[in-house]
């Protein structure tokens, strides 16, 4: 456009351009601030699998492009700093309303996973997603509607480009590292989105004030509305849930600790499944937990429980398994690993994990492992992020590892899920541990999706756990060994075998459970 045209509004390096830089700079770091703060708001309900990371990176760069071209139409057609301003205004305030909007339709999606109803899962997720259309598409604007307002002669434009685009990227390195480390753990993920929202809105606000001061009298209610929801949530669980006495979001996890008729059961993420389980004096809490105490019975007989000597948990969650071996083995030495310190934190305060014998290292686990100086009588693995194992505590060479740390007569505890009729987890993983120890056996979980594999250092059979069964004193280590045996199945034939360069866990569990919703396999 000529430089004459009524329309064009020329800027200058001194005066307005550095509130468009510091405009520009600050979109970024709100956009990937967003996708960041969104992936926290489908946790909750969704968890954080690969799907849905992917379904988030997706639409929000889709949303980002579409930004991208029609910020640079508007530009053309309306080159002025108070519609650039407008356009930032509007986008940080619906940021501001997303997490409050969303959540109405995240309770559909709630009682839909309850159902394993695709409709009322998968349709809320869609709708959640496309709440970012709006306020991304409007992010999206900002960098080339500055790099117009910004260029006064064609020869300037890769400079300022240049400037535009470094600037709104450090800004996106900033958002993300702040929203991560700082906002989501410090303050949760709603007050994040309204951070996020208030550090793009105020200062857009002031820079129309700038430009048109009666125009922005206008837009001052905006972020009285951002700050009169997130004042007005305080005190509201992100998700409700009966029983509930802690929440908390950690960098990791949306952790929730709920007591129910004298039990304390934790839930983290999407809260479908309980990792740890809590009584005061309970030597039997059932499920998977109890049927980890008998793994080391596999062994031949006669095995007494004063060989087991040692245990490293993977998975340690609200430290419920090394609490039972604590229980029914003695003091013996137990390296529980944990990725997340708040999940610690909370095992320590709500679940009694103060066993002196447990010594407790916050990392993943196959590192952790790697280090560690000790050979074992047991490596137990439950560090599920429902409904997925991670892929590389699955594979030949995790295995491998932790063989390599097994005591003669150790053995490795896995906790596998499946769905009903449908074993391709379970066959997958039995096929690689079969590739490292001589024997692998199998275990259903009662009433649960998930299966109990153990997988032996020397040759052993099924009979060795009635065997040793026989000879056990202990009540309810008998009671756990009599539940063994009622639930021993044959292990499933014909699994890949997981390696480093191929583990597709993910993409295993993720047929698994579309075949189950959709009733392909009863």
């Amino acid at each position: 456009m000529p430089a004459d045209s009524p329309r064009y509004v020329p800027i200058h390096m001194r005066t307005e351009s550095r509130w468009l830089y510091l405009t520009a700079f600050l979109g970024g770091a709100v956009s990937l601030g967003v996708e960041l703060a969104a992936s926290r708001l489908l946790a909750p309900y969704f968890g954080e699998s690969l799907p849905v990371w992917a379904a988030i990176i997706g639409l929000i760069l889709l949303y980002l492009t579409v930004g991208y071209f029609l910020g640079g139409r508007w530009a053309d057609r309306s080159p002025r700093p108070a519609t650039f301003y407008e356009i930032a205004i509007w986008g940080a305030w619906l940021v501001g309303l997303v997490p409050f909007v969303a959540r109405p339709v995240l309770s559909l999606a709630v009682e839909g996973m309850a159902r394993l109803n695709v409709s009322l899962t998968v349709g809320p997720f869609a709708a959640v997603l496309l709440l970012f259309a709006a306020p991304v598409t409007l992010l999206g604007c900002l960098s080339p509607f500055v790099i117009r307002l910004l260029v006064d002669r064609v020869e300037e434009t890769g400079g300022v480009a240049g400037r535009v685009y470094a600037l709104s990227t450090v800004g996106s390195l900033l958002g993300t590292l702040v929203t991560v480390f700082g906002l989501v753990p410090a303050i949760g993920t709603r007050n994040t989105f309204g951070v996020l929202s208030l550090s793009l809105l105020v200062p857009s606000l002031v820079g129309l004030a700038r430009a048109r001061p009666r125009r922005a009298v206008l837009y001052l209610w905006m972020p009285l509305v951002v700050l009169g929801l997130a004042l007005g949530a305080r005190g509201r669980p992100v998700k409700p849930q009966a029983g509930m006495i802690y929440e908390a979001e950690s960098a990791h996890h949306y952790i929730q600790v709920v007591e129910r008729d004298g039990w304390r059961y934790l839930f983290l993420n999407e809260g479908l499944g309980i990792h740890s389980v809590y009584r005061p004096g309970a030597r039997r809490v059932g499920g998977t937990w109890d049927l980890f105490v008998i793994a080391p019975f596999f062994n031949p007989p006669p095995f007494s429980p004063s060989r087991v000597r040692s245990m490293a948990m993977i998975g340690l969650a609200g430290g419920t398994v090394p609490k039972l071996y604590t229980a029914f083995y003695g003091p013996i030495p137990i390296d529980g690993v944990e990725l997340d310190p708040a999940v610690v934190r909370v095992g320590r305060e709500y679940f009694g994990m103060t066993e002196p014998n447990l010594q407790v290292t916050v990392g993943d686990g196959r590192a952790v492992l790697a280090r560690s100086p000790r050979r074992y009588s047991v490596v137990a693995v439950d560090a599920y992020r429902l409904p997925y194992i991670p892929w590389h505590l699955t594979t030949v060479e995790f295995f491998q590892e932790a063989r390599r740390h097994l005591e003669e007569d150790g053995v490795v505890v896995v906790n596998v899920g499946r769905t009903p009729g449908d074993d391709r987890l379970v066959a997958a993983i039995a096929a690689t541990l079969r590739a490292v120890f001589p024997t692998v056996h199998a275990v259903d979980v009662p009433n649960s999706y998930n299966t109990i594999l153990v997988a032996t250092v020397q040759p052993t059979t099924t009979e060795n756990l009635r065997a040793n069964r026989e000879g056990l004193t202990d009540p309810d280590l008998r009671a756990i060994a009599d539940e063994a045996l009622a639930n021993l199945r044959p292990v499933p034939e014909g699994g890949i075998v997981l390696t480093d360069d191929r583990a597709p866990v993910e993409a295993i569990t993720h047929a698994m459970i579309l075949a189950y919703l959709t009733g392909s396999i009863e």
